[in-house]
């Protein structure tokens, strides 16, 4: 910055984006003696670094080399009694995505002649538990269809020995050589003893189901745990599974929408209502249908209380004659069909529905883990691994700062823009903040743009290792005229008075900033 024109109050101010330091000791960041920034203070890469940095970073963003592993689960667990072993159901899952786990062999090995399949090997388990085997059941990965790996924990259970209300499922990671990847954690998990058979009550809300919210859908035909199908979606239909299941938002629909229109509402979801179930990685959808309470291989038609976990359900097809009882989403093996319900002989207010057509219901969670081992130079483990909820932007123009709210956040991570760092302070495991580089960094014709810039916002631990996130911030640049030749003539005085005067009062290279997720 020029210090003449700084001092100088009538000179306009410099098309500055960025926050810069003063050339003082107090104002420099500080470190402390690992080379991570200290609470509260603003840090940068080292000079000699930043190059290395900044093209591996490219190279990370050109080629999406990103690791993905997400682990899929129940939001509720029924606890085991005595020698009973309740397996958790839907049994945890864990997917292995993105072009990364293929991009090379693992530092310090090689893939042999003919190898393939995952370079991983997982362990689950309950997080405070010993760690023995007879407490941690491995993975054993198989490649999907779609380049997935897919591993499943069918035998995991919380016994009653284990007086916690809530617990986590952790996943060990490690390479084939026996080298750790990392530790990962699922979402907190209610335990419960059993399926409330009470009527359900708004007032206590911990168990109902909202809409809008992830749902897993399973039959068990006569209560045996072998038979367990459920539902999932496969080269886009709907299929029952018996070795793998899906996640569904479940909407509540508006009953007065034409047929193929039907805009999500808000609220708990009723039995009675108008509903339709939407897959969360395909986006395949069913028809809307109407939930129905079960009991006693019975669909009641006349009750309209919250739905709960774990809760027996039924689907009915809408547009059934007046007095027919209606048509039923169904299994029949390991297909989804409708099966048609006959009125019970001695209540007019049931339906008659058979095994095949009772699914039981269970709100779900995942959590999703990304990064890239391409640039770092550590073997460490890339745990834990930050993760970013939402953004929140202060000021704009000449000085904009980016506070980043999430989890696992630590003092050895940067934020960068694209493939350019930003100044960065660690705040506390849940907060970032950093100062939007300058617009200049991204371009030497950036006076002149008439069209957003987007770059993706991402993190880099102090070791290289690279952290992609689903959010981006976009540069919007206003109103700016680029010099004519010589000659042209010059733009009408009053063409825009106000809007002239707003521009050379903010600078008429200055840039709004915006935050897009």
């Amino acid at each position: 910055m020029d210090p003449i024109r700084a001092t100088d109050p009538s000179a306009p101010p410099g098309p500055l984006t960025h926050l810069s330091l003063p050339d003082s000791s107090e104002a420099r960041p500080q470190s402390g003696a690992d080379g991570q920034s200290l609470p509260g203070n603003w840090t940068r890469s080292s000079p000699e670094r930043v190059p290395v940095l900044r093209e591996g970073v490219r190279q990370c963003l050109q080629q999406q080399c990103e690791q993905t592993v997400r682990i899929l689960h129940a939001k509720v667990a029924q606890k085991s009694y005595g020698n009973e072993k309740r397996f958790f159901c839907p049994p945890p899952c864990v997917y292995l995505a993105g072009p990364g786990w293929r991009v090379k062999p693992v530092q310090g090995q090689a893939h042999q002649a003919g190898e393939t399949g995952p370079t991983v090997c997982g362990y689950m388990g309950l997080d405070g538990a010993s760690g023995s085997a007879a407490e941690t059941q491995k993975l054993n990965f198989e490649e999907q269809p779609d380049s997935r790996e897919f591993g499943c924990a069918k035998t995991l259970y919380i016994s009653d020995a284990d007086k916690r209300k809530h617990f986590r499922l952790v996943l060990r990671l490690v390479h084939r050589g026996g080298r750790e990847l990392g530790t990962f954690h699922s979402r907190l998990i209610k335990v419960i003893s059993k399926p409330s058979q009470k009527k359900q009550s708004l007032k206590n809300t911990d168990l109902c189901i909202s809409s809008g919210s992830k749902v897993s859908l399973f039959n068990r035909l006569r209560s045996q745990t072998v038979s367990t199908r459920y539902l999932s979606v496969e080269d886009g239909a709907f299929v029952a599974s018996a070795r793998q299941w899906a996640a569904f938002t479940l909407h509540l629909a508006d009953e007065h929408c034409s047929q193929g229109d039907f805009p999500p509402r808000e609220g708990y979801v009723r039995y009675g209502s108008l509903v339709r179930l939407v897959c969360t990685v395909t986006g395949v959808t069913l028809p809307p249908m109407i939930i129905r309470k079960v009991a006693k291989q019975c669909a009641l038609l006349d009750v309209d209380e919250p739905i709960s976990q774990l809760h027996k359900c039924a689907f009915q097809f809408p547009g059934d004659p007046p007095g027919g009882v209606g048509t039923y989403l169904c299994l029949a093996t390991d297909k989804v069909v409708q099966f048609q319900a006959s009125p019970c002989p001695k209540e007019a207010n049931r339906a008659l529905l058979n095994d095949s057509s009772c699914w039981t219901i269970i709100g779900t969670e995942s959590v999703e883990f990304s990064f890239s081992t391409s640039l770092a130079w550590t073997r460490e483990p890339v745990t834990p691994v930050p993760l970013i909820s939402t953004l929140e932007l202060s000021g704009g123009g000449d000085v904009a700062t980016l506070e980043l709210h999430g989890e696992n956040f630590h003092a050895g991570l940067k934020v960068w823009f694209g493939d350019v760092e930003a100044e960065t302070m660690y705040r506390s495991p849940r907060s970032l903040v950093c100062v939007a580089p300058d617009i200049a960094a991204f371009g030497s014709d950036w006076r002149w743009l008439r069209t957003p810039i987007t770059v993706p916002v991402s993190l880099v631990r102090a070791d290289g290792l690279f952290y992609p996130s689903a959010f981006s911030f976009t540069y919007t640049p206003e109103y700016s005229v680029r010099p004519g030749p010589p000659g042209a003539p010059e733009p009408a005085a009053d063409t825009d008075a106000l809007l002239e005067s707003i521009h050379h009062e903010f600078t008429r290279t200055n840039f709004h900033l915006f935050i897009q997720t």
